[in-house]
């Protein structure tokens, strides 16, 4: 815990006071250096819109205790909704762009199973609940990005009719795109029977003679569409 906190977590935010000890103590006084009157911003998952500002009461040698001065409603989110349907990969690749992706603004990830993803990967949302925790309380986002499986691509684009697909092609994504739903294959890309499937979709690509990871495909599309 090194990086700023815009605001923190905590399951006690919204009482008139409480406790801070352990890590969190720890950063506070020892690496942002907080001293006793200096104000904090709290949110509850709970209720995570409304932000909770307190000052710090008193400070121990292990802890210290914050009082409630006021709370209002303060909801962070991007100005633009997107919906990355995202063909499995390693798990730990995830991970590392999952900060990223809170960041810019993502709504929603559906992971799908593709002909080219390995099988032996399992998705941990309680885990990337937690990576998002962090990276939340860093950006000041007030919203955790939606997760959600589904077995194959027929079965998503029946839910998902007018998903964009980005793949190899002559088609340019242009600036001030603006796709609600794109999905990204796995490590080496859409199958032949997968390219035959999605030929009816809209296909687009980058302006890149590159070829991207699946992550940094992720990472590059959603940014266009997004800032």
């Amino acid at each position: 815990m090194d990086a700023y906190l815009i605001y923190i977590l905590h399951d006690e935010s919204g009482k008139s006071s409480f406790k801070i000890d352990g890590e969190l103590y720890k950063y506070l006084i020892k690496v942002r250096r907080h001293e006793v009157g200096d104000a904090l911003s709290f949110r509850n998952k709970d209720e995570i819109k409304t932000l909770h500002n307190y000052k710090i009461a008193t400070i121990d040698n292990r802890s210290l205790v914050v009082e409630f001065i006021s709370s209002s409603v303060k909801e962070t989110k991007s100005k633009k909704s997107l919906h990355v349907a995202w063909c499995i990969i390693d798990t730990k690749s995830v991970e590392k762009v999952l900060p990223s992706l809170c960041e810019i603004g993502v709504e929603k990830i559906s992971f799908i199973g593709c002909d080219r993803s390995q099988r032996n990967f399992k998705l941990d949302f309680k885990r990337f609940d937690r990576i998002l925790e962090a990276s939340m309380q860093q950006c000041g986002r007030t919203s955790f990005i939606e997760f959600n499986t589904y077995k194959n691509l027929k079965d998503f684009l029946f839910d998902f009719p007018q998903t964009k697909v980005f793949d190899f092609c002559d088609n340019v994504l242009k600036d001030g795109a603006n796709f609600e739903t794109v999905l990204i294959g796995c490590e080496g890309g859409f199958s032949k029977s997968e390219k035959e499937f999605l030929s009816k979709q809209e296909i687009f690509a980058l302006d890149t003679p590159m070829v991207l990871r699946s992550e940094s495909a992720v990472m590059a599309v959603s940014s266009k569409i997004l800032l």
